[in-house]
């Protein structure tokens, strides 16, 4: 027989075993549908939110590098990060004239950095809203992010230079204060002072949970009205818009040694400051979603060795009722090869069908959670789908090897008088 007649020979034995022991191949191959219906699910699950946080890093803007005196991502600032010389205006507009260099928008921000909500309520007439976040740009801001705007329109540089009490609302602050009405127009109470409503932005991207975004309840002030309200706050965040992706590492250079000129570093000084740029935001999650990973594979490799073990188990019991049917194949010509691959063949099989209805349970568990839980996005990975099928292949081989070895070694004569 050709080794493809063999092959299907020992599949349909193999499927065979399965049909005649349903309770016991069903529990055989459990572990294994639990193990890669694991994989399947929680790879999902990542692949959504990788998904989610790839949308919200894109919304803060391509082409663009952040400044601050100290990387507030993934680390807790040192003492002597926070007592770092604050970034000024005055550095933003030394940048405006670096080539290769687009845009360039100095920020200021107030709000509780410890809740990240805003400390401020803005009023209307009957309607008051509270944790109010208070932010000041430039008219650059709009090259620097993606700015949607839901209504109206952003400040003008005739109305940032002349600090005109106008503002642009977030949309939540928008929609609380002038529920069922356009605020276009008309005017909000915010620090003692009137501000009248130019513009209202669309909802801002966030890459986890579906409720209420907690920048979405801010109000956007030119940078020198901002200053007026807040002459207190000088802790600029400054946002780079440059040319071209190819550019990068160029004008992060010039970036940096305009700043180090600027702060007066030595040669053998640290930089005290930060360059970041959206995509840290991409690398910290890749960390974080590391150790999720790890335990994917924990998890999935106790379901997968009990599968393995209860293969083992099988096909060692099927090895045992079968004793004289080794003897008679052995004695008609079927060589150690022979039983070998027909055993390891059959155990792979057991493996394959475990593998495939993991797939297919994890495929449902998916399609649950994306509907169930929509804002995870959560969606089936062909390259896990892929890996996952393999591995259960190979659990088949490596469990299957000694019973089929076991078989393969039988004394044919003493098989034949096997009762």
């Amino acid at each position: 027989m050709s080794q493809a007649g063999q092959s299907r020979e020992s599949i349909k034995m193999a499927l065979d075993t399965l049909r005649k022991n349903k309770m016991r191949s069903g529990l055989t191959i459990l572990g294994i549908l639990i193990g890669i219906a694991t994989v399947i699910l929680i790879s999902s699950a990542i692949n959504g939110l990788n998904s989610n946080i790839d949308q919200f890093v894109n919304k803060l803007g391509t082409n663009a590098l952040w400044l601050y005196h100290f990387e507030p991502f993934g680390h807790r600032p040192t003492t002597e990060e926070l007592n770092r010389k604050k970034l000024t205006y005055e550095d933003g507009l030394a940048m405006r004239a670096l080539p290769h260099v687009s845009a360039v928008d100095p920020e200021l921000t107030y709000q509780n950095w410890q809740t990240g909500l805003g400390s401020v309520s803005l009023k209307h007439g009957t309607h008051k809203i509270e944790n109010t976040i208070l932010s000041g740009s430039t008219t650059q801001v709009t090259q620097v992010q993606d700015v949607e705007m839901l209504e109206g329109r952003m400040w003008t540089e005739s109305e940032e230079e002349h600090r005109e009490n106008v503002v642009v609302l977030g949309h939540d602050s928008a929609a609380d204060l002038f529920p069922g009405e356009s605020p276009i127009g008309k005017d909000v109470e915010c620090e003692g002072d009137v501000f009248t409503v130019i513009g209202v932005l669309d909802l801002q991207p966030q890459p986890f949970g579906s409720g209420r975004n907690t920048q979405d309840n801010q109000a956007f002030f030119p940078l020198e009205t901002f200053r007026k309200i807040h002459p207190e706050i000088t802790d600029f965040w400054i946002v780079v818009k440059y040319d071209d992706p190819k550019n990068k590492l160029l004008v992060t250079e010039e970036v940096r040694e305009l700043l180090r000129v600027r702060r007066k570093l030595h040669a053998d000084q640290d930089d005290n400051f930060a360059i970041f740029s959206p995509d840290s935001l991409t690398r910290l999650w890749n960390q974080l979603t590391g150790g999720l990973f790890l335990f994917m594979v924990a998890v999935s490799c106790v379901g997968l060795m009990v599968g393995g073990v209860g293969v083992m188990n099988i096909m060692l019991v099927s090895v045992t009722e079968r004793t004289r049917e080794i003897g008679v194949r052995k004695a008609i010509g079927a060589t150690r090869k022979n039983i070998l691959a027909q055993f390891t063949m059959e155990a792979v099989t057991l493996c394959m069908v475990g593998g495939l209805m993991g797939i297919l349970t994890g495929a449902l568990l998916t399609l649950i959670l994306h509907f169930a839980v929509g804002f995870l996005h959560a969606s089936l990975s062909l390259t896990w789908v892929l890996i996952a099928f393999a591995v259960s292949c190979i659990i088949g081989l490596v469990f299957g090897i000694y019973p089929a070895w076991k078989a393969a070694n039988l004394d044919p004569i003493e098989a034949l008088r096997y009762e």
